[in-house]
């Protein structure tokens, strides 16, 4: 009985240092040892846990200052209020779709991949379909891409090193991934031409972020090859940019 009881404490100081980390990120072990009341070795320890488990990461090397990883963002972010958080995503893809006529998705960030949760048709007889639900890594979309654009280079390296797992397209090496990675995080969103997801394909995407301006989700405009034209590469990249900082905005003022 003690034995549980002590289990049970574990858990619940894990869990309410996960808390504290989310409320005050970036945040040393001092202060939260302070704010929490307990010593700095218990706090420690379940900070290392929960970067293990993929909740945490230190955010700040110098300082050792720890924050949320887009786990714990994704999560939240859905278990709040997803319909809600489609409910600000229909009309702007809506009229992306309408104003390129090209076919838009609307993807939610799942740890090392992307779920799509919102499609709009484009108006052409041949057009793109991913369907809705579809769970996809990131190092093999250009939405992917761009979420790794955004993120420390410690959270990339750890995203690389896990690989791919059960996708038969093509999977870029880690060269040609940090190649493109660096790429988009210097246009501002990114872009693959032949999609590894689905070829003959040419998609642009770019990155939503949520309140704490951090990346949670995607929007892509995808173009079958057979009607790409290289000269409309930069007004379909500039759509899509556009369309994601205005939903960003939505994000941070709802």
């Amino acid at each position: 009985m003690a034995q549980a009881k002590k289990a049970m404490n574990s858990v619940l100081s894990t869990l309410r240092v996960l808390e504290e980390v989310s409320a005050r990120q970036p945040i040393g072990v001092s202060e939260l040892s302070r704010v929490m009341g307990i010593p700095k070795s218990s706090v420690q320890r379940c900070l290392v846990t929960l970067r293990e488990a993929g909740w945490l990461r230190i955010t700040d090397p110098a300082r050792s200052r720890w924050g949320v990883t887009m786990r714990v963002l994704a999560i939240g972010l859905r278990g709040a209020d997803e319909e809600g958080f489609r409910d600000l995503a229909r009309p702007v893809i809506k009229r992306l779709a309408a104003e390129t006529g090209e076919t838009v998705h609307f993807a939610l960030r799942d740890g090392d991949h992307l779920i799509v949760v919102l499609r709009e048709d484009g108006t052409h007889a041949v057009r793109v379909f991913v369907e809705i639900g579809a769970r996809l890594p990131l190092p093999v979309t250009s939405a992917g891409v761009a979420i790794l654009a955004r993120l420390g280079a410690d959270e990339v390296a750890e995203v690389l090193e896990r690989g791919v797992e059960d996708f038969d397209g093509e999977v870029p090496g880690p060269g040609e991934l940090r190649e493109e990675i660096a790429r988009a995080a210097e246009r501002g969103y990114a872009v693959t031409l032949s999609g590894r997801d689905r070829p003959r394909v040419a998609s642009f995407g770019a990155v939503v972020t949520g309140s704490a301006g951090l990346p949670v989700a995607t929007i892509t405009l995808s173009v079958p090859e057979l009607r790409f034209e290289a000269a409309r590469e930069e007004d379909l990249a500039r759509s899509v940019v556009g369309a994601a900082a205005e939903l960003s905005r939505l994000i941070a003022t709802s």
